[in-house]
C-alpha cells in the first residue's frame, strides 16, 4: 500500500475567515502526524478568496514549528512567481530550522490570474525552458558547487529534497530528465494522469537525489461513516469546482442536501470529470475505490486533499483514510 500524505490549501469556508482557516491547518497537521501521515504540504495560490495559503513558506514554517516529526513542504511553490535565489533562501532557512523535515515541491503554473501574476513578479521570463533553468538554478544553490559566486545563506548544503509537480506531460518529462520525484495533480486535472506517469517512468534518469522513479498522486478524499454522509459532504467540493469553472470563486460552500437541485446535469458532469480521482464514501466503499486507483497508477504515495466545510468532518475523513492502509 502507498504512503499517505496531506495536501492543504488552508480553505476559508463559508461563514468563517482566514484566521480560522490557518488555525485549522495547524490542527489538521497535528492530527495527521498522530495518524501516521508521511508529509503535510501547503499549496501556493494568490488573490483567491477561498484559500489562505498565499505566503506558503511562512505557513510551512508555522506548521513545522507546531509539529514534531511529519515532513512539511510546498505542494507547491509556483516557481514563475519567484526568483530561485529567494526560494533557496526561504527553504534553506526552513531546512536549517527543521533539518530532515522540509520538502520543496515546484510547479510551473502561476497559481493565479495574469494580473496577479504580474503583481507578483513584474519581469517574467517568457522562454519555454525558463522553468527547467530555474529548477537547475535552485539545485545549484543547495549544492553550492566550488566557484559559484552567489550563495543561498542559509541554503547551501542544506538537505531540501526537490519535487516536480505537474498536470501534463511537461512536468513528467522534466522530473524524469532531472531524476526527481514527481507529483501529479490528479485531484483537479486527472485527464493525463496515466499517460504522464508512463512517460515519467519510461524516461527517468537516476540522479544524486533519486535512484528510481517515485510517483505521488493527488486524490480528493471525502470519507465519512456512511456513503450518504460522505456524498453530502462532497457537494461542497462540487460547488467549489463549479465556481472555478464559471469564474465565481469564493469561500468553500456549505454542503447541500441534493446537488441535483443546485446544478444542472451538464454542470455536474463537468465538475465530476475534474474530480474523478477521488475516494468518496464509507471506509468500505473507499477501500474499493483505493484498490482501483492503486491498480491503475501503482503510486508510491497518495497526496490526499479534503475540501470539507466542517472541520470536525474533515478531521474524521483523514482519520478514516489513515485506517485503510
Amino acid at each position: 500500500m502507498p504512503q499517505l500524505s496531506v495536501l492543504d490549501l488552508s480553505p476559508i469556508v463559508e461563514g468563517s475567515d482566514a484566521a480560522q482557516a490557518l488555525r485549522h491547518t495547524l490542527d489538521l497537521a497535528r492530527h495527521a502526524e498522530r495518524w501516521g501521515y508521511q508529509r503535510y504540504w501547503l499549496a501556493e495560490h494568490h488573490n483567491m478568496a477561498g484559500v489562505a495559503c498565499s505566503a506558503t513558506a511562512v505557513l510551512v514554517g508555522h506548521v513545522a514549528g507546531g509539529t514534531e516529526r511529519i515532513r512539511v513542504g510546498s505542494g507547491g511553490i509556483m516557481l514563475p512567481n519567484h526568483a530561485p535565489l529567494v526560494v533557496a533562501e526561504q527553504f534553506g532557512t526552513l531546512g536549517t530550522l527543521y533539518p530532515g523535515r522540509i520538502d520543496l515541491g515546484l510547479g510551473r503554473a502561476p497559481g493565479t490570474d495574469p494580473l496577479t501574476m504580474r503583481a507578483l513578479r513584474r519581469h517574467l521570463r517568457q522562454e519555454e525552458d525558463a522553468f527547467v533553468d530555474d529548477v537547475v538554478e535552485l539545485q545549484r544553490y543547495f549544492a553550492a558547487p566550488a566557484g559559484q559566486a552567489v550563495h543561498a545563506i542559509p541554503g547551501a548544503g542544506v538537505d531540501v529534497p526537490i519535487w516536480i509537480l505537474g498536470s501534463s506531460l511537461y512536468g513528467a518529462q522534466v522530473a524524469a530528465m532531472l531524476g526527481l520525484p514527481y507529483a501529479f495533480a490528479s485531484h483537479f486535472a486527472p485527464a493525463m494522469l496515466l499517460q504522464a506517469l508512463e512517460v515519467y517512468r519510461e524516461r527517468f534518469r537516476p540522479s544524486a537525489q533519486l535512484a528510481k522513479p517515485y510517483v505521488m498522486v493527488g486524490v480528493n478524499v471525502v470519507l465519512a461513516d456512511s456513503d450518504e454522509q460522505a456524498r453530502h459532504l462532497f457537494t461542497s467540493l462540487q460547488l467549489r469546482f463549479h465556481g472555478i469553472r464559471t469564474g465565481a470563486r469564493g469561500p468553500l460552500p456549505r454542503p447541500v442536501a441534493r446537488i441535483d437541485d443546485v446544478l444542472s446535469p451538464a454542470a455536474i458532469a463537468g465538475v465530476d470529470e475534474m474530480l474523478s480521482v477521488a475516494l468518496v464514501g464509507s471506509p468500505t466503499t473507499a477501500r474499493e475505490q483505493l484498490a482501483h486507483l492503486m491498480a491503475a497508477t501503482q503510486a508510491d504515495e497518495l497526496m490526499a486533499t479534503a475540501h470539507i466545510h466542517d472541520h470536525g468532518a474533515r478531521l474524521r475523513s483523514y482519520e478514516l483514510l489513515s485506517g485503510l492502509v
